[in-house]
């Protein structure tokens, strides 16, 4: 029976493909494909953790006092009943060898098979026995970390050549394991969890693949290798269709195509308006392996370089000075000579690293996290790693123009730091012998205080960047990653208009250059708005550069500049940029 399960459009376009489901586990579970050649070694992990489980529940068994309860032995033998029953470790060698995934995956993707047949059992006791199994998985789960081999920082892309298309169906996705995907074969993602600005959505626009977010019960609805169309415009996504609207979708993917490869064409145009200003549009990438798609794209340098992707998902391997040197130099040189901005390490929030200091440990629960010890914060209280970042960067600047961009500065004294810790990590270059060139020092205006007190800041560096999507969070007081107020998450809110607009009026005054980073930059429906407010230079994912372009060439910024008053001044701003700019919601 087909049923739509509705949640948050946050990545256009349509996916068709067979469901694979990600379980959610009280214990972190790791997403990758391992390589062909790395079947036969994941089957013996998946069998050692087996034994290993069932030593411990043997051991168990045979250390209970004489004058235990015997429901705990019998509970005991029901554990270790399920831990050798083939529909569990059996069944899950099936993910290993024709689906390539990890020991891990694979064992919480039979998890929610069987999860479902418990839920589906009329008998109260045999369906009350799906936490017997959760906790067999848990125990397994826990044993296979402790063999771990890395994350599978190796694996290649598993090649589905010549079978269905798959689409990811997840309560949350981290955005460790969404870069893992990066280089998968997914052609679409559901959520139960999230925002039009949370990373998972963020990163499904950087892939340019259609996304649905906040579906609720998407994970409780959805089967493994259902058929399941997702519909990135609408925010729907439509479970075992009906040839007639399965035929209808396929009409629209191959639209989408046409319209992409129609955008492709304008690659190699500058984006000059139609009055004869020069637009910049940048590229954010996440690892250096993305900056060829930049420059295939026809950006004209990186806006953003994500450096907290290099730091995710490595436990307490974290990269150490050489291996951030050689990332970001792989960065530079791949972009021939333009300029590649790199973000300090922005950890905290949705992004938090594995290693925790014991007292990030004992407030991960406590504390509102995108309010806590997050990005340049984090930085400072680790003070010896912060030099180590900016001394590989400052290394890679040696080989082409590197600019540096500080995440959410708020206070005068964090600018301060910074720039001392900047002069020392220069100083032992110096005292070793290391080359490095010039850079520039930005800051990222994401916090409404650094956004107000701009001139106290602007002297201090080169440029700003506005980061639009915590910009919102912070004015609006809305938690971008919560599909509960997601509703209100507001871009076009009139005080969150009057911040950018001031903003950029305030860098361009101070001939401070600025640009916008966040997920404004790349949305048509804010193009000629921004241009009107005397935005030059936008930055956004390499796969929304064309279609920027094509708005900007049509744009008059002198008219647009004449009417942005009417804009700001409206109650609503978004009718209002529709009928004064062209722009506005589409």
């Amino acid at each position: 029976m087909s049923i739509q399960v509705f949640g948050v459009p946050v990545s256009r376009g349509v996916a068709i493909g067979r469901a694979v489901l990600v379980a959610s586990s009280r214990v972190d579970v790791a997403h990758y494909y391992i390589a062909p050649a790395d079947i036969d070694n994941e089957i013996e992990r998946l069998r050692q953790s087996r034994n290993a489980v069932a030593d411990e529940l043997s051991t168990l068994q045979r250390e209970l006092p004489s004058d235990a309860p015997a429901e705990l032995a019998a509970l005991l033998d029901v554990h270790l009943m399920l831990l050798h029953d083939e529909s569990l470790t059996g069944a899950t060698k099936h993910w290993i060898r024709d689906r390539h995934y990890n020991a891990e995956w694979a064992l919480s993707a039979q998890l929610e098979v069987l999860a479902r047949q418990f839920d589906e059992m009329e008998d109260d006791y045999l369906r009350e026995r799906k936490a017997d199994l959760e906790q067999v998985v848990e125990r397994l789960l826990r044993a296979l970390t402790r063999s771990q081999p890395g994350l599978g920082a190796g694996a290649e892309p598993r090649d589905f050549a010549g079978e269905d298309p798959l689409v990811l169906v997840a309560s949350d996705i981290a955005p460790a394991d969404m870069i893992q995907f990066k280089r998968s074969v997914f052609s679409g993602f559901v959520t139960d969890v999230g925002g039009r600005t949370s990373h998972t959505a963020i990163v499904a626009r950087s892939m340019d693949i259609p996304a649905v977010v906040g579906a609720r019960e998407a994970s409780r609805l959805i089967r493994q290798d259902d058929w399941v169309v997702i519909d990135g415009d609408a925010g729907v996504a439509v479970v075992n269709p009906s040839p007639i609207v399965l035929d209808e979708y396929r009409f629209r993917q191959r639209q989408s195509e046409l319209e992409r490869a129609r955008l492709d064409r304008l690659r190699n145009t500058p984006a000059v308006t139609l009055d004869g200003k020069v637009v910049e549009l940048l590229a954010n990438i996440e690892l250096p392996g993305d900056a060829p798609g930049a420059l295939a794209a026809g950006a004209v340098g990186v806006g953003l370089f994500r450096s907290e992707f290099l730091f995710m998902n490595r436990a307490d391997n974290l990269p150490d000075e050489n291996e951030q040197f050689e990332a970001y130099r792989a960065a530079v040189v791949a972009m021939q000579g333009l300029p590649v901005t790199i973000r300090t390490v922005d950890i905290g929030a949705d992004k938090p690293l594995e290693r925790m200091s014991a007292h990030e440990l004992r407030h991960e629960h406590a504390l509102n996290p995108a309010l806590g010890l997050r990005a340049i914060r984090w930085s400072i209280s680790e003070p010896s790693m912060f030099r180590q970042q900016l001394r590989a960067i400052l290394r890679a600047s040696a080989y082409g123009k590197v600019r540096i961009l500080i995440p959410m500065v708020a206070h005068l004294r964090e600018v301060q730091i910074t720039i001392e810790a900047l002069n020392r990590a220069r100083q032992q270059l110096d005292e070793v012998g290391r080359a490095y060139g010039p850079v520039e020092l930005g800051a990222m205006i994401e916090i409404p205080a650094a956004a107000i007190s701009i001139e106290m800041l602007l002297p201090h560096f080169d440029f700003v960047s506005l980061g639009t999507n915590d910009l919102i969070q912070y004015t609006l007081a809305i938690d971008r990653a919560d599909e509960a107020v997601a509703h209100l998450y507001d871009p076009w809110h009139p005080a969150v208009l009057s911040l950018i607009s001031s903003t950029i009026a305030r860098a361009r005054d101070h001939n401070c250059p600025v640009s916008v980073c966040g997920e404004m930059a790349g949305d048509p429906s804010f193009t000629e708005l921004l241009l009107a407010m005397g935005l030059r230079s936008f930055s956004m994912h390499p796969a929304q550069v064309s279609a920027i372009k094509q708005r900007v060439l049509r744009a008059d910024t002198a008219k647009l500049e004449a009417r942005l008053v009417d804009v700001l001044n409206s109650p609503d701003p978004a009718r209002a940029a529709q009928e004064h700019l062209g722009g506005g919601t589409n």
